[in-house]
């Protein structure tokens, strides 16, 4: 799913990477613990929040995250913003929240990075 679908599918602001809208995401992983991202996480994946720190921006960066969905109408700090910016992450607010947004472009095909344990 591209960017610019998920942009679209979830009535999005778009603070920075509005040049990669064509940019293919592959998974996503909603979550507020950046502990849980590093461990759950796979490449070109989409990272949906509710945290609006630069800490996000430092953990998208270490993990191949292609867009930041920020959830329930937050706005980024503009720290987050231009670190995005420099690192090429798209970044996009969206009125729904952690839950709904999830559900919403899983319902649109875009499928969970899940770890099955054993």
């Amino acid at each position: 799913m591209t960017i610019g679908t998920i942009a679209k599918l979830l009535s999005a602001e778009i603070f920075t990477g509005e040049e990669l809208s064509e940019k293919e995401a592959r998974t996503a992983c909603g979550s507020d613990l950046m502990s849980d991202v590093l461990a759950f996480i796979k490449n070109q994946s989409v990272l949906i929040t509710g945290l609006t720190n630069s800490q996000v921006v430092r953990t998208a960066e270490m993990m191949d995250i292609v867009c930041i969905v920020i959830v329930r109408g937050k706005r980024p700090t503009d720290d987050m913003v231009q670190l995005a910016e420099e690192s090429g992450i798209a970044v996009l607010s969206t009125g729904y929240s952690l839950f709904t947004t999830c559900g919403i472009l899983y319902a649109n095909g875009l499928a969970g990075g899940d770890r099955i344990l054993a």
